[in-house]
């Protein structure tokens, strides 16, 4: 990893596809509402099996069986090959939930999972670090020279997360760095920015947070083994975002769960890319907020002017109609198992 004081050091790509690996929702039928994303519609996506005997069914060679269709979760992974002056270069950001269901629709996909020169981890919550062994070991069987993959971390891994109610309800743990280390993981903490894959993304070191409203996950609480206590956790200051640059285009900006607030990552993102905002793909973690947040978020995000809006995961149903609504025909939002080609 190369460190980036500044995101000049990030370069221009051609071309950005984007492997939704794992998502909360699925929808294989709509089009594309958006002509500054491609993607596959009515099913043309998905992966086709050969029909054991054509002559039973009037000559069809192939089927779409629904054991080749992914399936939705609870958490974000994202496949994304940048590609310039024909040479390709594949991060997989984040992992999903559950070992299972990052294998399930990998392995449904096809994806040349060899191709993956590094994993970036956007922050220690189990919905996006829970396929993260079934990552690496995947990855690493893939690669034809016997080669382990990089697995970018923040910092401040927590014992355990969770959330105060009367009492406090613990999360899953993340895997341990032993554990990734042990499934075949070469670890790299990110502390500061830094460039990976040949400057072709950029990821972040603390975020500033700036907004006064957008203030993390209310009641959010970590564990300590050594002090034994739990302590209030709502700001996930740990959290990194992953950036390209497209030529003429400017900045894809991709965000795991916007902990840190979608105001806060994009306007970070400008200000370090120098460059405007083409896409922000991924969660905007806003299923949960209040009118009011909504609204100075929507206020915000359109005096940013991004050319497209690619919302998932957490961002909720609300916030997706309020950018439909504010900003019409500036969203295309995301969904497991499909490609999109910016």
């Amino acid at each position: 990893m190369t460190p980036a004081n500044q995101a000049r050091q990030l370069v221009e790509v051609d071309s950005i596809e984007i492997h939704v690996l794992v998502n909360d929702e699925i929808d294989l039928i709509s089009p594309s509402p958006n002509p500054l994303v491609e993607h596959t519609q009515s099913f043309a996506g998905v992966p086709l099996s050969p029909v054991p005997d054509p002559a039973a069914r009037g000559g069809a060679k192939l089927e779409m069986p629904m054991r080749n269709i992914c399936c939705g979760a609870h958490g974000l992974s994202l496949f994304i090959t940048a590609t310039k002056d024909s040479v390709s270069k594949t991060l997989l950001f984040d992992a999903g939930p559950e070992e299972e269901v990052f294998e399930r629709n990998a392995t449904r996909l096809r994806l040349p999972m060899g191709d993956v020169g590094a994993i970036a981890l956007s922050h220690w919550h189990r919905d996006h670090s829970g396929g993260l062994l079934s990552a690496i070991r995947l990855i690493n069987s893939k690669k034809a020279d016997g080669s382990q993959v990089v697995v970018a971390l923040p910092p401040d891994r927590p014992d355990y997360r969770g959330v105060m109610f009367d009492a406090p309800v613990s999360l899953e743990p993340d895997p341990s760095l032993l554990e990734i280390e042990n499934a075949g993981g070469k670890i790299e903490t990110v502390h500061n920015a830094c460039t990976v894959l040949d400057d072709m993304f950029f990821i972040s070191g603390d975020i500033p947070r700036e907004t006064s409203y957008e203030g993390g996950i209310p009641s959010g609480i970590r564990y300590s083994a050594q002090t034994g206590r739990w302590t209030t956790d709502e700001l996930i200051m740990e959290e990194r975002y992953v950036m390209c640059k497209i030529k003429d285009k400017g900045l894809v900006i991709f965000t795991g769960c916007s902990h840190a607030g979608l105001i806060n990552i994009a306007r970070n993102a400008r200000e370090v890319g120098s460059s405007p905002i083409h896409s922000i793909v991924g969660g905007y973690h806003l299923a949960d907020a209040s009118p009011e947040k909504m609204e100075n978020s929507m206020r915000d995000l359109m005096e940013l002017e991004p050319s497209l809006l690619m919302p998932g995961h957490c961002t909720g149903w609300r916030f997706k109609g309020l950018i439909e609504k504010e900003m019409p025909g500036r969203m295309a939002p995301i969904f497991g198992g499909i490609k999109y080609s910016l």
